[in-house]
């Protein structure tokens, strides 16, 4: 199985960029966008000259509980910048939702609760509200937050978009949103009392 198939096995269609979009970030942007690939995981993120926005990370099933996530997340903490990354809201009907929050917090990742997330997946036509997350090593405001997520919304997300897809995501704006009096819960604060053992 090639990292490609590992992605879209593990991750849903709506969250997935096309392996032509992601193929094409690697090749024209391979300063910014990497992938750091071993047996056991895939790891696609974009380092910027002042954060790190985590795509995509897959540890496969039979090698969790090492320490994979672990160290990818640490390697990356090393840059001393932060790191933002989004997450879909607890579904209770898949486990693996809450074990990716639990992990995230364990890493010391902080809810970014005044930034709203919602765009219309280009593959299913849906909307898709996600969860944004960040770990920051000199206490970034969510706002700061904010407004690097859009810099990697314009430059990652929909690079090249209408020519990969024959069509265009919607402008960032539309998508991204900040708000303090946004109406949400930390999506980490809960978990401890309900983590399954």
């Amino acid at each position: 199985m090639d990292w490609y198939e590992k992605l879209s096995k593990y991750f849903p269609i709506e969250e997935m960029k096309s392996k032509e979009h992601m193929e094409l970030l690697l090749k024209e942007k391979g300063d910014v966008y990497h992938k750091d690939e071993g047996p056991y995981h895939v790891l696609m993120y974009a380092e910027f000259d002042t954060f790190i926005f985590i795509d995509y990370v897959y540890v496969s099933a039979k090698s969790r509980g090492q320490g994979i996530g672990h160290k990818l997340i640490e390697k990356l903490k090393q840059r001393n910048k932060p790191i933002i990354l989004e997450v879909e809201p607890i579904d209770y009907e898949d486990s693996d939702t809450e074990k990716r929050l639990h992990f995230y917090k364990r890493e010391g990742f902080t809810h970014a609760q005044a930034i709203g997330y919602n765009r219309r997946s280009l593959a299913t036509n849906e909307e898709n509200a996600m969860e944004i997350l960040y770990w920051s090593p000199n206490n970034e405001s969510e706002e700061i937050i904010f407004e690097k997520m859009k810099k990697m919304y314009e430059s990652i997300h929909t690079y090249k978009d209408e020519e990969i897809y024959g069509q265009a995501y919607q402008p960032v704006d539309e998508v991204l949103t900040f708000d303090v009096h946004r109406d949400s819960e930390d999506i980490l604060a809960g978990l401890e009392k309900d983590q399954v053992k």
